[in-house]
C-alpha cells in the first residue's frame, strides 16, 4: 500500500511540474495563429515590427515599438 501512494505521489508531482513548465503565448502570438488558420493574408515589415492580416471578414494589425510595446488594432468587416 505504501508503494502504491509513492508512485501516485510521484507521477502527480511529475504532471504537476511538467504542465505548470509550459510557455504562455502572448496576444498578439494568438492572434497571428488564428489569421493563419482563417486563411489570412500577412504582411510582415520589413524590421518587423509591424504586421498586418486580413481575410475577407476581419482585419488585424499589431505594431510593436523599440521598446517592446505592441498595439492591436482590429476591423471586423460585417
Amino acid at each position: 500500500m505504501k508503494k502504491v501512494a509513492l508512485i501516485t505521489l510521484s507521477a502527480l508531482f511529475l504532471s504537476v511540474s511538467f504542465t505548470s513548465c509550459r510557455e504562455q503565448k502572448t496576444e498578439s502570438e494568438q492572434l497571428i495563429e488564428e489569421m493563419k488558420e482563417d486563411g489570412a493574408e500577412i504582411d510582415v515589415s520589413d524590421d518587423g515590427q509591424k504586421v498586418k492580416m486580413e481575410t475577407e471578414n476581419k482585419e488585424v494589425k499589431i505594431k510593436t515599438d523599440d521598446e517592446g510595446n505592441t498595439k492591436i488594432k482590429t476591423d471586423d468587416n460585417n
